[in-house]
């Protein structure tokens, strides 16, 4: 079931009235009706898959019970080991096998022996990716002692299953989540009402700026050696807004229908392409992976305690990791070997924490190197973006190769006019409420003009959506 399809607008009033009107300060209850419409929710994308998510479920709450009750470090260590390999075990098979089969075979193929290797049908099960790690952050938080093993089955199925984070994110915690799912909820109408202008704004950026620059970017990047130049780096700079709305656009959806439960999740993006140098990039952009990242692996590694060639292996590794974390493709490895290069020479110079605030904090635009600093950190994200989008490495390196033409000076036909204004609106909404949460979380202005600018966005979504209930780019992973 997709946020953008007409089965989830009939989906989410039905579980919304029964949260709110038929169990109404019923916990107990609500947690429930919010468990069992996770369960069908995710059933509906493939129905034998609910039981492996119900297995992880069942593994890490009991495995989290037998750590706090071990008697001794040795023991507890083990359950923590046996949880963690089973479910990197599982998501290990489903997304990296045929990976790893293709790799040792064209390995083996350099020295010359002929491999037939044996790869396997696997469909990869939606979501695995997030809900694996929301198991792995619990059982280690209870290992470290962080937090107490959950108890009641129902309240940490629901924290794992939860059906607005379920198959994209953001990467909730349980310190974060299981409290406000323990406790009892009160309608809030400032907070629902913030939520559905989040939905509307997710909405407009999946459904009118992400669906109305796929087509062309699949143009472009399936006929990349016949396009010139200056279409390629259109294609490329379209991919940018295209995998931004799309999956920023699932997040504000995500955090919107939380909150129409009263229940927050975590900020998963904060207008990223506003960003002055990558490592504020990458404070602000899939935010939920990189702090997992960063506490459960980075820190155990040793942080920035070390030296500076500790801190250069720990960040290439999370890098790596991270880009490996998104698919079984060596293109996306190198995607996050370019962002760890890119931070390079932030890092040895120690200046990858200037940019804490947001830009040009109270002012309406942005000082001239601000400017040019956004701009160039948006061009190397761009470029990282191609090993991303491309099929393959060769395509990558092609795609690169053809952009450094003469063709580039060429003006680039067919211009997309449509695309650019509605990605110029978008940055607009977005630079002038950078302070806040999402792009209709307009405070400040007067409610005649908010409620004008609400018309318009739905009107848009309305007007230029493609509704073809087209799949969310980070569905794959």
């Amino acid at each position: 079931m997709l946020f953008n399809s007409i089965a989830f607008a009939i989906f989410l009033p039905i579980v919304f009235v029964l949260y709110w009107f038929v169990l109404k300060n019923k916990k107990r209850q609500q947690n429930f009706l919010l468990l069992g419409a996770s369960f069908y929710f995710y059933a509906c994308w493939d129905w034998r898959f609910l039981f492996l998510l119900i297995f992880s479920i069942v593994l890490d709450y009991f495995s989290g019970i037998q750590i706090e009750k071990s008697k001794s470090k040795k023991m507890a260590t083990f359950w923590l080991t046996l949880s963690i390999a089973i479910n990197l075990g599982f998501l290990g098979f489903f997304k990296y096998y045929n990976f790893f089969v293709d790799s040792f075979a064209d390995l083996i193929g350099g020295f010359g022996f002929a491999v037939h290797p044996w790869t396997l049908k696997i469909i990869l099960p939606i979501g695995i990716s997030f809900y694996t790690f929301h198991g792995l952050s619990y059982i280690i938080d209870v290992y470290k002692k962080k937090i107490s093993a959950e108890k009641n089955f129902i309240e940490y199925a629901l924290f794992v299953s939860y059906f607005p984070l379920l198959v994209a994110g953001p990467i909730e915690r349980a310190t974060h989540l299981l409290p406000q799912v323990k406790k009892a909820r009160i309608f809030n109408y400032e907070l629902a009402a913030n939520g559905v202008r989040q939905i509307l704004w997710g909405l407009f950026k999946k459904m009118v700026i992400a669906d109305n620059c796929a087509p062309i970017v699949n143009e472009i990047f399936g006929n990349a050696d016949q396009e010139p130049a200056s279409r390629l780096v259109i294609g490329v700079v379209l991919f940018a807004f295209q995998i931004y709305g799309d999956f920023s656009g699932y997040s504000d959806i995500a955090l919107g229908v939380s909150r129409l439960f009263g229940m927050e999740l975590l900020k998963n993006f904060a207008f990223p392409y506003f960003s002055r140098d990558i490592a504020e990039f990458w404070r602000r952009w899939h935010i939920s992976l990189s702090s997992w990242f960063r506490d459960y692996l980075y820190f155990p590694l040793g942080g920035s305690r070390g030296g500076m060639w500790m801190k250069i292996r720990n960040t290439f590794i999370i890098f790596l990791v991270s880009g490996f974390w998104h698919g079984a493709n060596w293109t996306f490895i190198i995607w996050g070997g370019l962002n760890a290069l890119f931070f390079l020479p932030l890092l040895i110079r120690e200046k990858n924490r200037n940019n804490l605030e947001v830009v040009a904090m109270g002012k309406l635009i942005p000082t001239f190197r601000d400017f040019v600093n956004i701009l160039f950190t948006f061009t190397i994200v761009c470029f990282a973006w191609i090993f991303f989008r491309a099929e393959n490495l060769s395509a990558a390196i092609s795609y690169i190769k053809n952009i450094f033409d003469s063709s580039i000076l060429q003006f680039p036909k067919p211009l997309p006019k449509k695309e650019f204004f509605l990605i110029v609106f978008m940055l607009f909404v977005e630079w002038i409420n950078r302070t806040h949460d999402h792009g209709l979380e307009i405070h400040r202005w007067k409610p005649w003009l908010r409620r004008v600018l609400y018309i318009v966005v739905l009107f848009l979504v309305l007007h230029y959506s493609n509704f073809g209930n087209h799949e969310f780019i980070y569905f794959q992973f």
